[in-house]
């Protein structure tokens, strides 16, 4: 073999080398700009439905019954936010299944009616007798002053004293 027929056969092997190379660059070059298709799971949302608790700088705080379709300002609403409240840090805590809660309590100087229905041993007509004795007496010192309103007997009392508390 002459020498030139040695350069052309070196410039040969050169060339297709560096073409492969080139291949496998250009390769994985565009498999990198090459966008990702992420596939997300069309699964149904859960119906959201339950109590949530609303506490805090609100006039009624407690309980409060809630369905899918609710706003946090209707919630708000119903629990009466104070002036002096500040509603750019809601907290919300969601507790797993099975989780311990303690038990709310209801203040029975801010409570509406409605909400002092949910205590054991109260209807419509003894929530409305609290919130006349507690209008007409101001408001209770301590929970044990509700033995003073009409309707609410000892039996009754020990029942509910669990759930309920006053503020000042």
């Amino acid at each position: 073999m002459s020498r030139a027929d040695r350069v052309y056969l070196f410039i040969t092997v050169f060339l297709l080398i560096a073409a492969i190379a080139a291949g496998v660059m250009l390769g994985v070059q565009r498999s990198r700009n090459q966008p990702v298709e992420i596939v997300v799971s069309q699964i149904e949302p859960p119906a959201y439905n339950g109590e949530l608790y609303i506490g805090g700088a609100v006039a009624n705080p407690g309980i409060y019954p809630w369905q899918e379709d609710d706003t946090l300002q209707t919630l708000l609403s119903d629990a009466g936010v104070e002036p002096d409240a500040d509603l750019s840090h809601i907290e919300v805590y969601i507790p797993r299944e099975g989780e311990g809660q303690s038990p709310q309590k209801i203040d029975i100087n801010r409570a509406e009616p409605w909400l002092l229905e949910a205590l054991p041993g109260i209807g419509e007509v003894t929530a409305q007798a609290i919130v006349d004795y507690r209008d007409e007496n101001g408001p209770f010192q301590r929970i044990e002053d509700l033995l003073m309103v009409k309707g609410i007997g000892d039996a009754t009392f020990e029942k509910m004293k669990d759930f309920i508390t006053v503020s000042d």
